[in-house]
């Protein structure tokens, strides 16, 4: 396997299917190192230098140690119940959130949901919304109210790769649409 595809099984592991490896995660989303290096290592040549690099440079940050790289986790986008221990933040006052056009009707219906996710990610700039979309079909942004969603009693966190996060983004505070 590649390194951008053992990344992405890693993605999976720590996000959705610990059990694809026999590991299981704590309640804050930690996986044990040694035990997730030998779950990999079963399917190809795994170890420690490898995960070290993986986890330094994923471009998109997903992954973080603890202090004494005993235990691993994925920031965010898991769709299994884990508290990764966000921090509440007051947003900025416009976010944006990139996805595809083919989800525009069912948006514009109920909403950003998270679906399988346990969260609504959300971006600090137009450039990494539209990379987000990029990944999902033709790219739409759209952009969002944050600051009057705070103010309605809305809660935002911030991951440590710096997404913002909420449970749902109601119809109301979508203030602008644009299709690219």
């Amino acid at each position: 396997m590649s390194f951008e595809t053992t990344s992405k099984f890693i993605a999976l592991i720590l996000r959705h299917k610990p059990e694809a490896i026999g590991i299981t995660l704590d309640e804050h989303g930690w996986a044990n190192v040694d035990e997730l290096i030998k779950g990999i290592a079963k399917r190809q040549p795994f170890d420690m230098a490898m995960l070290e690099e993986i986890v330094a440079t994923d471009d998109k940050q997903r992954y973080s140690f603890n202090e004494d790289k005993t235990l691993i986790r994925a920031n965010q986008g898991h769709s299994i119940p884990v508290d990764v221990e966000l921090e509440e933040k007051e947003p900025p006052s416009i976010l944006y959130h990139g996805t595809a056009v083919k989800y525009k009707a069912s948006i514009e219906e109920k909403g950003l949901i998270p679906k399988s996710r346990l969260y609504v990610h959300l971006s600090s700039d137009e450039e990494t919304a539209l990379k987000v979309g990029q990944r999902h079909g033709t790219p739409i942004i759209y952009t969002i109210n944050a600051a009057q969603m705070h103010k309605d009693g809305y809660k935002f966190y911030i991951s440590k790769n710096g997404v913002w996060l909420t449970k749902s983004v109601p119809v109301k505070y979508h203030s602008r649409v644009r299709a690219l």
